[in-house]
């Protein structure tokens, strides 16, 4: 009978690096939290505001649409320290212990440099946002570089999560996909 995953969070031991990383996803996941409770709180006065009073609303959806997504993807972090990213573990359960520290290694490593192309593009689209100062074509006419931010700062709290994780992984602190 294969092994069920017992990891739940990702371990940190008594490494600092470790430890300040999962401090910061933890963040990341508050901060991602507050956002949906604020996109929430907006549709709610985006109802009322159109429903009991018939008045118009100029910049409610626009700032949900970029709440949930900046949640999103500043939430991706806090969903990795937790081992919530959809995953397949047939192959790895398995697998010897050896070839699962390889394949560990590997899926990380990958992971770490597709999300780093990720947060250079994000940054690249950030950039041109903030320094050709684009706008939003509505009424409430947002800046875009703000919205855009959450690109390169989610992906690159991503990454940071997962360097945090291989770390993890080759020092012994946590098992090859949390199996023992």
């Amino acid at each position: 009978m294969a092994a069920h995953s017992s990891a739940a969070v990702a371990h940190t031991g008594n490494n600092p690096f470790l430890r300040a990383v999962a401090a910061i996803s933890t963040l990341a996941g508050w901060c991602s939290a507050g956002m949906i409770v604020l996109a929430v709180v907006v549709t709610c006065q985006m109802i009322t505001i159109r429903f009991v009073f018939n008045g118009s609303t100029v910049w409610q959806t626009e700032a949900v649409i970029y709440l949930v997504i900046a949640a999103t993807l500043i939430g991706l972090p806090y969903v990795q320290r937790l081992r919530g990213h959809v995953n397949v573990d047939l192959i790895p359960i398995s697998l010897a212990p050896r070839a699962r520290m390889v394949m560990a290694v590997f899926t990380l490593s990958m992971s770490i440099a597709i999300i780093g192309v990720m947060v250079w593009h994000g940054y690249e689209y950030w950039h041109l946002a903030y320094e050709r100062n684009w706008k939003s074509d509505t009424i409430w006419g947002v800046r875009l570089w703000i919205p855009y931010l959450s690109i390169p700062v989610g992906f690159g709290l991503l990454m940071l999560q997962l360097i945090a994780d291989l770390i993890a992984v080759l020092t012994g602190v946590d098992k090859p996909f949390g199996l023992e």
